[in-house]
């Protein structure tokens, strides 16, 4: 059902009034304002977060600006999650920049315009649309990871994603040119009506879909598009790296969702080969290069990219033989599982920050020794972290893991689920080596862990969230099926 009532873009209006509320006040205000500029940043993404949940009830679909931009139940619910997500982000941030003189307002408002990109990426219903999305949430990445500007790796990293990045963009244009020159058209629906037609050259389709995919794949960061994700991860400051691993990466999922099934899903068979070959190579790169790494940084950046392996799993068991039953299962799946990857994401860097200080960054692994005597709170949420992104009940990144397997095997991948059963068991080693550094080993650094009440309270409904979304799993993944059924009408 199509209904264009501007209520549902009441929520974007509220975070895009924000912006310039916080701009305005960074510009007059200056130094002095650097805190209001924060408490709008934190206060309108959450009040825009919640407003987009009670959205994603509503199971109409509203079409703005010539069909450009769409909201549904999937947009919605997914604009909830990058909005908190990007809340709590800058809340686990504030002391960490409050150390390394960067509690700025520039940093808040990159943050917001990225955060308005992910926004359109996840409702916009043309290809160029979804690019501009993606342009401003990464124009805006690139600026925020360069904000330290006498720190030569956080320029290097910059820079490394910029060039990669405008790579990235160009194999994208070309690809949404190519399935313009063949359809004719740039909105979703009208290509996906053009293809099933079967009038189109299956060449120029094909070459389509192949630049497309790379485009996708680089964003959710899947080998072999994977360069830039550990560089960056490490070398730009950790706040920087949260908002680039965090948010961005649950909005790469719904944009390559809107570009593979919502405009693409006729040449279903086409794209899930290729995501195959990807999610086959990020599970195996990504779990076995995280052995090695002694930055955990690094370490987690390898950790996102088998993540990703699991998220594109998901996202390529939803068509079999032609048949779409069960469709919404497996991309409700995929997207159960880029929620939970968020939700992990934020706890496990919040931890990170928790532990640095100013002149000190808690990057290496040996910094986790001993922080049961230090802190056993503390040490319980990083616990409950790692087991969750290793697959380990009773947290939720097993039940994640698990209904992503199960849509696999439902669509007779079952090769390729052993190898993410066996990849994942490579994984678990580097997750549970911290837990053994933080409960068996002698602390290398025994000064008081600091951190303000709110920052405590937070981290750790963090950590209750992934025990309890483990124990009692449904409501969410039930959220999610409904959110997909209703937005593909499946």
């Amino acid at each position: 059902m199509q209904n264009a009532s501007m209520n549902a873009l009441w929520p974007d209006a509220l975070l895009m009034a924000a912006v310039v509320v916080a701009w305005l006040n960074d510009t007059f205000v200056g130094q002095a304002g650097r805190r209001t500029t924060y408490y709008i940043a934190v206060w309108s993404s959450v009040a825009a977060g919640i407003w987009f949940a009670l959205k994603a009830f509503d199971p109409q679909v509203h079409y703005f600006f010539s069909k450009m931009y769409v909201v549904d139940s999937f947009a919605s619910a997914m604009k909830a999650v990058v909005s908190l997500g990007y809340a709590v982000s800058i809340v686990y941030s504030r002391k960490y920049l409050e150390d390394r003189d960067l509690f700025r307002g520039d940093f808040f408002l990159l943050g917001m315009f990225s955060l308005l990109g992910q926004l359109v990426m996840i409702s916009g219903n043309n290809f160029l649309t979804l690019y501009l999305g993606l342009e401003l949430m990464s124009l805006s990445l690139y600026a925020v990871i360069a904000l330290r500007r006498n720190a030569t790796q956080s320029n290097e990293a910059a820079m490394k994603y910029y060039v990669l990045g405008a790579l990235a963009s160009g194999f994208l244009l070309y690809g949404i040119s190519m399935l313009y020159g063949a359809t004719g058209s740039l909105q979703l629906d009208d290509v996906l009506k053009a293809v099933a037609s079967g009038h189109i050259n299956d060449v120029v389709l094909l070459f389509g879909v192949i630049f497309i995919v790379a485009g996708v794949a680089f964003k959710m960061g899947a080998v072999p598009f994977h360069m830039w994700v550990p560089d960056v991860y490490q070398g730009a400051p950790t706040a920087m790296t949260l908002l680039t691993g965090g948010g961005p990466k649950v909005a790469a999922f719904a944009w390559g969702l809107r570009f593979l099934v919502m405009g693409l899903l006729p040449l279903a068979v086409d794209w899930q080969e290729m995501l195959i070959i990807l999610a086959a190579l990020s599970m195996i790169v990504g779990n076995i290069t995280g052995i090695v790494q002694r930055n955990i940084k690094r370490m987690l950046a390898y950790s996102a990219i088998s993540n990703m392996g699991f998220v594109l799993l998901g996202l390529l068991s939803g068509v079999v033989d032609g048949k779409v039953s069960g469709a919404a299962s497996a991309y409700g799946s995929a997207m159960f599982y880029s929620i939970v990857y968020l939700v992990t994401t934020l706890g496990t860097f919040g931890m990170v920050m928790l532990l640095a200080r100013r002149d000190f960054e808690a990057e290496t692994l040996d910094d986790f020794k001993g922080l049961n005597q230090r802190s056993p709170v503390y040490a319980f949420v990083m616990m409950v972290m790692m087991f969750s992104l290793a697959g380990i009940p009773p947290t939720v990144g097993f039940y994640a893991k698990l209904a992503v397997l199960e849509g696999a095997m439902n669509a007779g991948l079952t090769w390729l689920s052993v190898l993410a059963v066996i990849t994942s068991l490579f994984g678990a080693f580097y997750y549970l080596r911290i837990v053994k550094l933080m409960y068996f080993d002698a602390p290398t650094d025994t000064s008081p862990i600091e951190a303000d009440g709110f920052k405590r309270a937070l981290l750790a409904v963090n950590g209750v969230a992934i025990l309890v979304l483990g124990i009692v799993p449904g409501p969410l993944m039930s959220a999610c099926l409904t959110a997909i059924t209703h937005t593909l009408s499946i």
